[in-house]
């Protein structure tokens, strides 16, 4: 059973504002713009974000896949503009994931194993 049963769409944007942002940029109609493929899109997700919400989509993130696939599908199609599982066409190559449980993870893995979150602390690029 759905523990977001009862939750709108703006609800749950309220719920994971990250991933909303996420899905308004690095995944939204045109992520293709982001990355040649959806796997460049997810690795480039955390560039050119602030250290303070990396982590707190690290959270939110760890919080998503806590829940059903019932719900992981619900909060998907509330935050992203894209279907990671669907096999499309254009652009060529663009890739998909077997399930968004996968996605997620994925996301996640990128998000978990940026530099800064890694050391706790913004890096100076120039430095």
């Amino acid at each position: 059973m759905s523990t977001l049963l009862n939750y709108t769409k703006y609800d749950i944007i309220d719920m994971f504002p990250r991933l909303a942002d996420l899905g308004a940029s690095s995944f939204g109609e045109d992520a293709d713009t982001f990355g040649d493929t959806l796997f460049e899109a997810i690795e480039d997700a955390p560039r050119g974000t602030g250290l303070s919400f990396k982590q707190q989509a690290v959270n939110e993130l760890r919080t998503l896949l806590a829940y059903s696939d019932v719900d992981l599908d619900r909060v998907s199609w509330a935050v992203l503009g894209i279907d990671p599982t669907a096999d499309v066409e254009e652009p060529p190559n663009w890739g998909n994931f077997p399930s968004l449980r996968a996605f997620w993870s994925a996301v996640l893995h990128a998000f978990e194993n940026d530099p800064e979150v890694r050391a706790g602390k913004e890096i100076d690029p120039d430095m």
